[in-house]
């Protein structure tokens, strides 16, 4: 298991502004916009960091044009920021079973796809999610997934372009998540992760090369630490929505 990517709601200038986009550049993100998925309801663009990255995304409509349904009622509620925490796993029926024999709340691995060109096609991506029970103190939630076979791993990484990687920046190695965890929230992740560490103020988990820290505090923000090479970049850091991008 290993991260993946952050969904993150946003507005239009995050995606429009031309000096917010410099912004991003400015610590070493390559960052197009306009190469993103979308239909006429809704836009993802994606900052791609190594083998991770930030999908960006803002509806267009109020019926969020094919997004993911849960999520667009909380877009047009308001919220913006971290909506979607992906874990890569190896094999997501494996998973799913585990963890809905361990008393987890989980969807069925399923394909994403979702309609297009006035709802008449449908664009099924080669992966499957599943998504879990949502934390009760954080507005967002986990979820798996898989790519169909190698050669679709092949294909995105390919895809994932331009890389950070072209500035020595390596990809995600660390998420530092603030606010409120409940009882129930801790018992989820501990049946979610392997490794981890249950302190006072403190939840923290580890992975392969990459960390996860629960810290408690008032307000929800969060925190993406980046395996950064290059003293030009290093220490750079700026904020999108609640989420502060840092080059470590």
């Amino acid at each position: 298991m290993k991260i993946d990517h952050l969904v993150v709601n946003v507005d239009k200038p995050i995606q429009e502004d031309e000096g917010f986009i410099k912004k991003i550049h400015s610590l070493g993100l390559p960052y197009v916009p306009k190469w993103g998925k979308g239909t006429k309801g809704f836009k993802v663009s994606n900052i791609w960091v190594g083998n991770e990255y930030l999908e960006l995304v803002r509806l267009k409509t109020k019926d969020g044009g094919g997004w993911i349904d849960d999520w667009t009622e909380q877009y047009n509620n308001g919220h913006r920021g971290l909506i979607g925490f992906a874990l890569e796993v190896d094999d997501i029926e494996e998973t799913y079973e585990r963890l809905k024999n361990e008393g987890l709340l989980i969807t069925k691995p399923e394909t994403l796809e979702y309609k297009w060109f006035f709802k008449q096609l449908t664009k099924r991506m080669p992966w499957k999610n599943a998504y879990l029970q949502k934390l009760e103190g954080m507005p967002f939630q986990f979820f798996l997934q898989q790519l169909d076979d190698e050669q679709s791993k092949q294909d995105i990484q390919e895809f994932m372009y331009p890389n950070s990687r072209d500035n020595q920046i390596q990809g995600v190695k660390e998420i530092k998540i603030y606010g409120k965890l409940t009882s129930n929230d801790k018992e989820m992740l501990k049946i979610l992760f392997d490794t981890y560490q249950d302190k006072e103020k403190m939840f923290s988990i580890w992975l392969d090369h990459q960390a996860i820290h629960f810290i408690d505090a008032e307000a929800f923000t969060v925190e993406v630490i980046l395996d950064c090479e290059n003293a030009d970049f290093e220490g750079k850091q700026m904020m999108i929505e609640n989420i502060v991008l840092k080059n470590g």
